[in-house]
């Protein structure tokens, strides 16, 4: 075979090869582009299907591309939103917020967002939180991709929330309004009230005490001016007792408070109504460590409801029995069975019902029908509960639940204890030298009744300031042992007052007692925080004014 024959066949047959090489290569080629475009369509239909909006926004501003949802956030076609500029969607007065995202995303190269109103193509307005990047292709002004979610349900949530905290806010604020009034009503109507009684009172007391003693006929009317006046006080304490609970204004101090303790002071407290009763009462044996989680002075006005309850609706020389024992871990249930006539189903409903004394207004025995409420109105405030037990002929048991403070379990055992008997008041200090007590009150009927209160006493010299302004000239001159102070003044108030003589060399060592009808517990607070070493509240009771009188002079005797 000649050479160049050779060479031909050679030539074809490396053609061959390359056309074989060409076709692997085309096919794969082809398999790469259907790839490509199968990868392309599917990128599009996340792209076009996507919950959210999408665009490309030309470095002019004007827009390139938009998804469907893009297209119906805008309410525009997706064709009709090519070329025209974004800003021309977004509500004139969120424009600045679109603007300031797109210059910090070219300042630091980093994706922005904000929330702005969009202008669908009817004209309706769409809240939208908007999210712009940097499409890199390596220009000084790129392209924007942005992101459109829709979040106008969101915004009308927050709206309505909003909404509804501003009237909550308003209605707190009418409700506190309210309370406020409520609580200066009843201050100014305590205030009012207790002004006459406390004449009413003090007088009746003074004749009923003095010398000669009152007739056999005199001395009944005095028993019910006396029974009267102290009902209506009562009336008008528990009457704020319950209102300042329901407001919400009852002041507790919670601590650990020992149960014997309370027992004996109760047991002290209800012994003369025992005695006219004739009613044995039974209270528990206790550990000192038993202890329950409640405020002390709240719990023993609770106790004492309950077992003049029991004593006063009792038959004549029926029995009471206390007992304590624990119905659930780390609880303690107080209980009160007396052996009264007991109540209806009927009239076990009507429990716990302001002023409802079930039936008994026509009887003998007295009451507000508001004292049961107010327990149960403490109890809850210091996180307990009460209730009642009751069947007609055998009698009622009341009881009441509080939580244990600590571990210590409380007994169960019910021993009749010892009565202790109240120990008399000390007898009042006399002392040679007469003394002075200076009396600041306005009203002449009070200042009258302090007179005659002190006129068995030649030990002491009354002086009476009717004002704020003559009080402090004679506290400076005359240098009085004890100066007894009215709060409503008419110039300006006893508080004040008080003040002032503190701030004074010459009188700030004279003890100060506050005598008023200002009876809220803030009253008495505030009083005895400024400095008041007693506050007694009108109308007064004569043994009690007397002996804080002594306390003061007693007082001042140790100063002088």
């Amino acid at each position: 075979m000649s050479h160049g024959a050779l060479t031909t066949e050679q030539l074809m047959h490396d053609l061959q090869v390359h056309q074989v090489e060409l076709q692997l290569q085309n096919e794969e080629l082809r398999r790469a582009q259907l790839a490509l475009e199968l990868s392309h369509a599917r990128y599009f239909d996340l792209y076009d299907l996507a919950p959210v909006g999408y665009l490309t926004v030309a470095a002019s501003g004007l827009i390139v591309e938009a998804n469907l949802n893009a297209a119906t956030l805008l309410g525009m076609a997706r064709s009709a939103l090519v070329k025209w500029p974004l800003s021309r969607f977004i509500v004139k007065a969120h424009q600045d917020s679109f603007y300031q995202c797109r210059r910090q995303l070219l300042e630091t190269g980093q994706a922005q967002s904000c929330e702005l109103q969009v202008l669908q193509g009817d004209g309706v307005t769409l809240w939208v939180r908007l999210i712009v990047s940097a499409l890199q292709d390596g220009s000084d002004a790129p392209a924007l991709r942005v992101v459109l979610t829709d979040i106008s349900e969101r915004k009308r949530l927050d709206e309505a929330l909003r909404e509804t905290n501003k009237n909550l806010e308003l209605a707190k604020q009418q409700a506190d309004r309210a309370n406020l009034a409520k609580s200066e009503f009843l201050s100014n109507m305590s205030h009012e009230l207790r002004s006459p009684l406390n004449a009413i009172l003090g007088f009746a007391q003074l004749m009923e005490s003095g010398a000669p003693p009152p007739t056999p006929s005199q001395q009944a009317s005095l028993d019910q001016i006396l029974k009267g006046g102290w009902y209506l006080l009562d009336l008008i304490n528990d009457i704020l007792d319950l209102a300042s609970i329901e407001s919400g204004h009852a002041a507790l101090n919670m601590e650990a408070v020992a149960l014997d303790t309370v027992m004996r002071d109760c047991q002290t407290l209800i012994e003369p109504l025992t005695t006219a009763r004739s009613v044995q009462v039974c209270f528990p044996a206790l550990p000192t460590t038993c202890r329950v989680q409640a405020d002390p002075t709240r719990l023993k006005q609770v106790l004492i409801n309950l077992l003049s309850n029991a004593i006063k609706y009792n038959q004549v020389g029926g029995s009471v029995a206390v007992r304590c024992d624990s119905p659930a871990a780390g609880r303690l249930r107080i209980s009160v069975r007396d052996s009264g006539p007991g109540l209806s189903t009927q009239k076990l409903g009507q429990l716990f019902q302001p002023f409802n004394r079930l039936g008994q207004e026509a009887g003998s025995t007295k009451g507000t029908g508001i004292g049961l409420v107010v327990s149960q109105r403490l109890v809850q405030s210091m996180g307990g509960e009460m209730g009642v037990e009751s069947m007609e002929g055998v009698g009622s048991l009341f009881w009441f639940e509080l939580k244990i403070a600590g571990a210590e379990s409380a007994g169960t055992a019910c021993a009749v204890r010892a009565t202790q008997p109240v120990p008399p008041p000390a007898p009042p200090l006399h002392h040679p030298v007469r003394r002075t007590v200076l009396y600041v009150e306005d009203n002449a009927d009070n200042i009258a009744l302090i007179a005659r209160l002190l006129a068995p006493r030649p030990d002491l010299r009354l002086i009476g300031a009717p004002d704020a302004m003559r009080a402090m000239a004679m506290a400076r001159s005359l240098a009085p042992d004890v100066v007894v102070m009215d709060i409503n003044l008419p110039d300006i108030s006893g508080l004040e007052v008080l003040q002032l003589l503190q701030a004074d060399p010459i009188t700030r060592r004279i003890p100060v007692l506050a005598l008023s009808a200002n009876a809220m517990p803030g009253d008495i607070e505030k009083g005895l925080a400024v400095g008041f070493y007693r506050y007694i509240t009108k109308p007064i009771k004569v043994d009690e004014f007397l002996q804080a009188l002594d306390e003061g002079l007693a007082v001042a005797g140790k100063s002088a």
